[in-house]
């Protein structure tokens, strides 16, 4: 069916209750309640977590609340359009291992210590393995968490291609005139988008008083908006800008910002209109607002299907290009994202290159573990990954022609980088070495 024709949610009940019974319409109908959505996720959780302690949810709180975040807060709806199927590769995954400590482990396993409730993995844009747990399906939305960043970066990207951003040299105060006189003056978009503004930002995820832990109950209460935009606009400056890399979402959010002032749109509207409708995404997806129809997250808060996660990861591999042969990103933007800054905080032993770039990570294998396989030396290079909170990925490797898409619940939203980060980079580069 075309755009014009679109089922509404009532008729996608009504077929599925031809076919399955009318017992399961009321639950479909009601995941779709309150939105535009025309498909409505699946399964439908009746009881939802509460969102004020997001940040202390078990583990099966999390599997609900992940899968509900468009539910969870308000949200913008990012409609698709017309998509061809995923074909299967013609030489799927059937095992990876990697090692550690001595110990050998598969993907079976690694499903397991990773809590992951989604994967897929697509080799030269074809399905080579998926996975679906915890009672997921096709058409379930799951929340990004900080992977959203790396939307909003690849958005800025269209921003700059299509002249509506005029250089990441500019001054945040040339699209944010109002912060004038606040730490952020001074601020280029590029130290913004590194994280190296050296604005002061505290983002632990246990301290129930740290600036992250404030957005999130601002994100819990009416007034979301103006509560977090006088959050980070009264921040304090830490270091000059451009020396430190420091980890913000307060910063990140500000980017978000930025570029809905520099585009006239919302997160949601502009993806909708540059990449998921040209793109050809399978589903509509939910956009965290913070006002409906006029203020969306730039932190996180993209909410897709498993598959369309993995087509956004496509897009990003083939740099920016859209079907019809259209290059919607600047020529070496995903080059420029996976350069990682070199700036204090960002390189270390562990990796000596830097780790962050615009609002991508490195996903190598670190240069100093120890007792693992695939080795640093001979694992993947070049991999650039979107990282979440509590294990949520978007791997791109472009020499592979390699995507991988992780959802998990984690049960610590920042382990480090020696524990559940590491193991997946040494199994994305163990996926990598069997499907060659």
């Amino acid at each position: 069916m075309n755009q014009k024709q679109k089922s509404s949610p009532a008729q996608y009940c009504l077929l599925a209750g031809l076919v399955a019974g009318a017992f399961f319409c009321a639950p479909a109908m009601a995941a779709c309640e309150g939105t535009e959505l025309t498909r409505c996720p699946a399964p439908f959780d009746a009881q939802l977590p509460d969102t004020q302690k997001m940040l202390t949810w078990d583990q099966a709180e999390r599997v609900i609340g992940f899968r509900n975040d468009y539910r969870n807060y308000a949200g913008d709806v990012f409609h698709h359009g017309h998509a061809t199927p995923l074909q299967m590769a013609n030489q799927p995954l059937t095992q990876a291992t990697y090692q550690l400590k001595g110990q050998t482990w598969n993907l079976q396993d690694y499903i397991k210590r990773q809590n992951v409730s989604g994967m897929l993995v697509l080799k030269d844009g074809k399905i080579a393995w998926k996975y679906l747990g915890e009672g997921n399906t096709d058409s379930t939305l799951w929340t990004s968490r900080s992977v959203g960043k790396s939307v909003v970066s690849t958005l800025v990207g269209v921003a700059l291609k299509e002249g509506k951003i005029h250089s990441l040299n500019d001054l945040v105060t040339r699209y944010e005139p109002d912060l004038k006189g606040t730490a952020w003056e001074g601020v280029t978009l590029k130290q913004l988008i590194q994280h190296t503004s050296g604005v002061a930002w505290n983002e632990d995820y246990t301290n129930p008083q740290s600036d992250f832990a404030q957005l999130t109950q601002c994100e819990a209460h009416p007034g979301t908006y103006d509560c977090v935009r006088k959050l980070v606009s009264g921040l304090k400056r830490a270091h000059p800008a451009g020396e430190v890399w420091s980890y913000s979402s307060g910063g990140a959010w500000l980017l978000g910002d930025v570029l809905e002032r520099a585009t006239g749109m919302t997160l949601a509207a502009y993806l909708e209109k540059s990449i998921w409708q040209p793109y050809g995404m399978a589903n509509d997806g939910v956009w965290h607002a913070y006002a409906k129809g006029q203020h969306n997250v730039g932190a996180h808060g993209f909410n897709a299907t498993l598959e369309d996660w993995g087509r956004f990861g496509e897009f990003v591999l083939h740099n920016g290009r859209l079907p019809d042969g259209k290059q919607i990103l600047p020529e070496n933007w995903v080059s420029d994202s996976a350069a990682w800054t070199t700036a204090k905080g960002s390189v270390s032993a562990a990796h000596p290159q830097g780790i962050y770039g615009y609002q991508w990570w490195n996903n190598e294998v670190p240069a100093n573990a120890r007792d693992v396989v695939p080795a640093a030396k001979t694992s993947l290079k070049g991999s650039m990954w979107a990282l979440g909170i509590y294990g949520q990925m978007i791997m791109v490797n472009r020499a592979e022609n390699l995507v991988i898409v992780q959802w998990s619940t984690w049960p610590q939203a920042e382990p480090s980088f020696s524990a559940q980060p590491l193991e997946a980079s040494l199994m994305f580069s163990a996926i990598a070495h069997a499907l060659r």
